[in-house]
């Protein structure tokens, strides 16, 4: 999990790295020179619930992060913990990278879950009684007023009740189905006239919401009472003449991994039929609220077949993902404060012309802080620019009502030629994607969803326009997704430009997917499966040769997940030879830093704060100590892991650009290793360590950096002498 002891230096851009630690020589070199993969995850997930227990968090973010850490958890288990157990079970135990058996990892997951569920539940109970205290109440049953029992009378009949089907059990109803992330209350009843019992089961509607809101009291407070609360308090109105004897809240995870025919011949209808099958999965994950041992408790095991060690008591209460519903906007005293996304100057300067402004020159917009609109708004005045013939966009992840589907519809519409590739496998947003590919079809888009066993992770669009007698392609290359929500709170990257070079690799690329060209000679562009991997360990490999050689060798890279055990490798010679490697790595690290003889020249941070760091960076210094002019830059839609690298078409991005290099390395990737206010680093034992500098001691906050400073390339008529710059070529 995390340490305190001893000085930390968090800020890898002015702070050297740290004294190397000791290691057997069979560690160096064995399994052990890797960290676990599952239990690196869970230790991402405690940096966010301590999250949750920063004073310098406003109160209803803290909340969230709760909230947070609560869904990573059953996603985890949902899909990671699944796997091993059908490993486990089926008696195929391949050793991970760290040398577990599969059985060996469910027993450290499990032990570590049980400490961070508990956690959670310590971390929740503290910040309801701060909660309390600032005016925001969750009552029990036992705390309610005569008159909020006759106003939840009102909430019950009209809002409730409707949608409730409670179901006896007994030998004509048996135990009913529960599907994944179900949520229930199991109750023992006993008739009032003559005490016999009655065993009842509660399914709770994922459509109604967990919080019901009181009227405010008196003195202005909000009150709210959970809904397993109400209903328990209604049962006489549910089950008349019944009173409760025992009761029991439990919520239960099901393996969701979708399983597909690779010879599907309608794949869209193939993933139909898995979305209903993942509802059915098997149990793998069973809480149960308040620690309670009765028969009840035995009950729910049995019926649902789950073994003892899949069961979580927990000592308050089951399903903490929705806390979130009392993250409350009217109170943005208890909030992070509002901040307005930047239009970038450029983009004002030419009126709002997208093509203008990237006509000028290639543009870098950094989300949130430089709002997302802008690349919705390329989409949409492409949509309507009688000049433009063509849209071509990859959809991996949107939102419900995206606006980036409905500008490519109304292209569509508007007779242009457009192609949009739908990644159906894009995990827990398969039914949307569904929905809005025949959403595209019925517009007449042509609607492509790429490889039966490759995922289509790179974010690209193009967009073809007539100017004078040639065609020209602008081209925009992400490392997130077209999510306009996710891009309020998500750090990432889009790379704007209509460099002819981009744009015949992104139409190669797009190309790639949609007839199985394979591309050939790419200019700026690798893509996995078929070379990102390769220009990745060649460009470790330069830096090694160059270290090799006398002349300086080092890395910065950024990204949300490292494991793969080549690239690691690789890093690892590449340390042993010399080469300096800074890594900012948010959840997953496979890599063992600062150990004497194998990675002494290697240091990790994490960093967690208001915005999800979700952006991918390489540098490398090609012969010069970063930063510097002569560095090569590449942004990336792939974290470093083998299923992005093998398994997934991926986008690796050279920067030519020289102001969006100098926007990268001297702001971007600057600003992310200054950073101390929200930094965690690695150690060599796996533990993670933050900053423990005097507590009135001024540290440095890359989120409010970025929020308070323009970037380099958006910069228009203002020019970008006053642009702040953390760090200035050394060449």
């Amino acid at each position: 999990m995390t340490t305190e002891s001893g000085p930390v230096d968090t800020d890898f851009l002015n702070g050297g790295f740290p004294p190397a630690a000791r290691l057997p020589a069979a560690a160096r070199s064995g399994p052990k020179r890797f960290f676990n993969r599952e239990l690196s995850w869970l230790a991402f997930n405690w940096r966010v619930l301590e999250e949750a227990q920063n004073s310098n968090v406003p109160l209803l973010e803290r909340v969230r992060f709760v909230a947070i850490s609560a869904t990573n958890i059953d996603e985890f288990y949902t899909v990671r913990v699944a796997g091993l157990l059908e490993l486990a079970t089926a008696g195929n135990q391949p050793a991970a990278a760290d040398g577990l058996l599969p059985s060996e990892q469910l027993k450290e997951i499990g032990r570590d879950t049980r400490k961070l569920l508990t956690a959670q539940q310590k971390v929740w109970e503290t910040l309801k009684c701060e909660l309390e205290r600032e005016g925001i109440c969750l009552l029990e049953r036992s705390g309610l007023t005569d008159q909020d029992r006759t106003f939840l009378d009102d909430v019950f009949i009209g809002s409730v009740f409707p949608v409730l089907t409670p179901l006896a059990i007994d030998p004509a109803h048996p135990f009913p189905f529960i599907p994944n992330a179900g949520f229930a209350l199991a109750l023992t009843l006993e008739n009032i006239s003559d005490a016999r019992t009655l065993q009842a089961l509660l399914p709770v509607p994922e459509q109604i919401n967990r919080f019901t809101r009181l009227p405010d009291s008196e003195d202005g407070s909000c009150r709210f009472i959970p809904l397993e609360e109400l209903l328990v308090e209604k049962i006489g109105f549910i089950f008349p003449g019944y009173r409760v004897k025992e009761e029991c809240a439990f919520r239960v995870l099901r393996d969701s991994d979708l399983e597909l025919e690779e010879e599907a011949e309608d794949l869209v209808r193939e993933f139909e039929i898995a979305l209903k099958r993942r509802r059915r999965g098997d149990v793998i994950h069973l809480s149960v609220a308040g620690g309670r041992q009765g028969g009840l408790q035995a009950l729910i095991k049995n019926e649902l077949k789950i073994e003892d060690g899949e069961v979580f008591d927990l000592p308050g209460m089951v399903g903490l993902a929705d806390l979130n519903e009392l993250v409350l906007e009217s109170r943005p005293d208890l909030l992070w404060p509002l901040f307005s996304p930047r239009v970038p100057e450029r983009v004002r300067d030419h009126d709002g012309d997208m093509f203008k402004a990237i006509r000028q020159k290639d543009m870098l917009l950094h989300h949130p802080y430089e709002t997302f609109d802008m690349v919705v708004r390329f989409i949409r005045q492409a949509a309507n620019d009688p000049d433009v013939v063509a849209i071509k966009q990859t959809l991996y992840r949107t939102s419900y009502d995206s606006p980036i589907v409905e500008a490519l519809c109304e292209a569509a519409e508007n007779g242009k030629s457009v192609t949009a590739l739908i990644e159906l496998k894009a995990r827990f947003d398969e039914a949307a994607n569904i929905r809005q590919s025949r959403r595209l079809e019925r517009a007449g888009a042509h609607v492509v969803y790429g490889f039966i066993n490759l995922k289509t992770h790179a974010k690209v669009s193009t967009v073809v326009r007539r100017e004078s007698d040639q065609l020209v392609t602008y081209t925009h290359y992400g490392t997130g997704n077209y999510h306009p929500i996710t891009a309020r709170i998500y750090t990432d990257l889009s790379l704007f430009t209509c460099k002819a070079a981009a744009g015949r690799d992104a139409t190669k690329l797009i190309n790639y997917v949609s007839g199985y060209a394979r591309p050939a000679c790419l200019e700026q562009l690798s893509i996995a499966p078929i070379d990102l991997r390769s220009k990745l360990m060649q460009c470790i490999s330069h830096e090694t040769d160059l270290a090799k050689s006398g002349k300086p060798g080092e890395i910065w890279a950024k990204m949300n997940s490292l494991i793969d055990p080549d690239v690691i490798h690789a890093l690892y010679e590449a340390s042993a030879n010399g080469v300096r490697t800074t890594l900012v790595i948010r959840g997953i690290c496979g890599l063992r830093p600062g150990i004497k003889g194998l990675s002494e020249n290697i240091r990790v941070k994490s960093v967690i704060g208001r915005f999800l760091e979700h952006s991918r960076i390489v540098c490398f210094g090609n012969g010069r100590r970063l930063p510097s002019t002569k560095a090569r830059v590449f942004i990336s839609s792939a974290d470093w892991m083998e299923r992005n690298l093998n398994r997934r078409v991926e986008t690796l991005v050279e920067i030519k650009n020289r102001t969006v290099q100098e926007q990268v390395v001297s702001q971007i990737m600057a600003a992310n290793l200054a950073d101390q206010a929200q930094s965690w680093v690695l150690c060599p034992d796996g533990s993670y360590a933050r900053h423990n500098g005097p507590p009135d001691q001024q540290i440095f906050n890359c989120h409010q950096f970025f929020l308070e400073n323009p970037s380099l390339s958006g910069r228009g008529s203002a020019g970008a002498k006053d642009v702040i710059k953390l760090a200035h070529s050394q060449d």
